[in-house]
């Protein structure tokens, strides 16, 4: 007799699909400048439906949702459909970033396996402060910061300029433009005050540390593995911009900052440096209570110091970038990478008696 399929939910959250149009070649072919990736022409919901196809592929029985904001459309299906087990890909509702934990808090109280962090790991990364404050409790080396909660008529500090200044509670970039680098008070001051207002939340600034941005991918639950390191190369970025992967750099194709950040993998670092590296993603991926995968972003000063800016629970699994391009100099496939990470939420599972993963 022939076992149930797996049953995957490829739960995610757009709650106005309909306000995205596809990018057209003529539009970035008019930029007065020269681009290196070519034109993104797919939607988000495009790349859900392509992670469902390629679960389908290795023998899942796998769908999307989009929950749309609306927590009782999520309820009512989730108990009604009963997957054996949820790819959550839920990242902001309600246009709260810091709701991304309440979230999968549900799909504990509902008893289903979900792929990705846990409530706490997510809180704990998604508050910067937080997360500075338990690395460095940790040993792992951080810029020096402070944080900023009302305006002020002064804002008194002892760090080294130049400094980074974004918002406290964001995630995905978000707040991090080129005017987000100062390197005098005045500067500051306009800053804090643009992210106070902009994004009503605290500011967080830190010294800016210059160097190589290394992208260090982590896999796995209880046995974890630290995938090929991957380097944004900032040697063609013009003057005009900071070497830094601000919000455009990673979301506007019509941006000239995000055609000169250019991923290197494997990044070219001399042996020791790479074994540091993958050692201390490995020790903040389990101080911050990650799990599955995640993306531990760091820099490499001039001077050889390895400094963790930010450690990123559920990164963006799109193929061929961030995290899946490491996965891939493992070794793996896509289909392959999306399977481990099923299989491990299933390995949590305690209700799952008759279904079986796809050999």
């Amino acid at each position: 007799m022939r076992r149930p399929k797996v049953k995957v939910a490829v739960l995610y959250n757009e709650s106005d699909p309909e306000m995205y149009k596809k990018t057209s070649d003529t539009e970035v072919m008019d930029l007065e400048f020269k681009t290196y990736f070519e034109v993104d022409k797919t939607t988000p919901m495009e790349e859900y439906d392509y992670v469902v196809a390629k679960l389908k592929s290795i023998g899942f029985n796998a769908y999307s949702l989009n929950i749309k904001d609306d927590i009782n459309l999520l309820l009512k299906h989730l108990t009604e459909e009963k997957p054996d087990v949820i790819f959550n890909l839920i990242e902001i509702y309600k246009d709260n970033p810091r709701l991304e934990m309440n979230i999968v808090g549900l799909y504990e109280l509902l008893g289903i396996p979900y792929t990705g962090a846990p409530a706490m790991g997510l809180a704990n990364c998604q508050n910067k402060v937080l997360a500075k404050r338990l690395l460095n409790s940790a040993g792992i080396r951080i810029p020096h910061f402070f944080i900023v909660y009302v305006k002020s008529t002064k804002y008194p500090h002892r760090l080294k300029y130049p400094l980074l200044v974004k918002p406290a509670f964001e995630d995905a970039s978000v707040g991090i433009e080129n005017e987000s680098i100062v390197s005098n008070g005045k500067q500051l001051r306009k800053r804090i005050e643009h992210v106070l207002k902009q994004f009503n939340q605290p500011a967080l600034v830190e010294e800016f540390i210059e160097g190589r941005e290394l992208n260090v991918a982590v896999m796995g639950d209880k046995r974890l593995r630290v995938l090929p390191i991957s380097e944004i190369d900032f040697s063609q970025m013009p003057d005009h911009l900071h070497n830094i992967v601000s919000f455009q750099a990673k979301w506007d194709p019509h941006h000239e900052s995000y055609h000169k950040t250019i991923p290197l993998c494997p990044a070219p670092l001399p042996k020791n440096i790479e074994k540091r590296a993958k050692e201390l993603a490995f020790r903040a991926f389990k101080v911050m209570g990650c799990r599955d995968y995640a993306r531990v972003d760091m820099r490499l000063s001039k001077n050889n110091k390895l400094y963790v800016l930010e450690v990123n629970p559920n990164p963006d699994i799109t193929e061929g970038a961030g995290f899946m391009r490491s996965a891939q100099h493992a070794g793996m496939t896509y289909a392959l990478a999306l399977k481990r990470i099923v299989n491990y939420a299933l390995g949590r599972s305690n209700n799952l008696k008759s279904a079986k993963s796809p050999s």
